[in-house]
């Protein structure tokens, strides 16, 4: 028996892993609640005691984005420097070549699918990377920065950026030689601080 999300926790929480793993993969429309119910091991009739609408499944992958991205930054703030948080936060999009190469970066390629639509899901679909992008500022900031937004969208592009090329190369190697760019660059940002 694996220990993946697909292997443990109740229905709700199998559909939701189901769901992040089949529209990372497949995209929104190609994935059906048949799909994903097959995946999580849920009987299809079952899924929607849990979720009315496909929208609703769609919602609660964001939703878990989120929390999973809270949880990442927490973890990160452990760490004693804002050039070590930032290098550590780059490095786990590297820890994703593999994904990113064939299929792009989940929240990414997630937010992007759903801006195409004007329902609410399109702002949700952001947040997550609102989030990011808010803690990155924060640590520039910390490094003495004063123009800590402009940045922190330079380095969120970096990472996109490199995932998005790996993705339509097809080249993991692209996301790494773009993670020890923006290491470098954060050693600069770091360096300048302190001047």
């Amino acid at each position: 028996m694996t220990d993946s999300p697909l292997s443990r926790g109740g229905k709700r929480e199998r559909l939701v892993a189901g769901a992040a793993d089949l529209l990372h993969r497949k995209g929104i429309a190609a994935t059906t609640l048949a799909d994903i119910a097959q995946v999580a091991g849920v009987p299809p009739g079952n899924v929607y005691y849990y979720f009315k609408t496909k929208d609703d499944l769609v919602k609660a992958v964001v939703d878990t984005q989120a929390g999973q991205v809270t949880a990442l930054l927490t973890e990160l703030d452990a760490l004693p420097r804002p050039a070590e948080r930032l290098k550590a936060l780059v490095r786990r999009w590297e820890a994703m070549r593999e994904v990113i190469a064939r299929h792009g970066c989940p929240i990414g390629t997630l937010a992007t699918e759903l801006d195409r639509r004007d329902d609410g899901l399109d702002t949700d679909g952001a947040q997550p990377i609102r989030q990011i992008l808010d803690w990155v500022g924060t640590q520039i900031r910390l490094l003495g920065a004063r123009n800590a937004r402009q940045l922190a969208i330079s380095l969120f592009a970096g990472i996109q950026g490199g995932a998005l090329l790996a993705n339509a190369l097809r080249d993991p190697a692209v996301m790494t030689g773009q993670v020890r760019h923006l290491e470098r660059w954060i050693d600069t940002l770091a360096a300048d601080g302190r001047s």
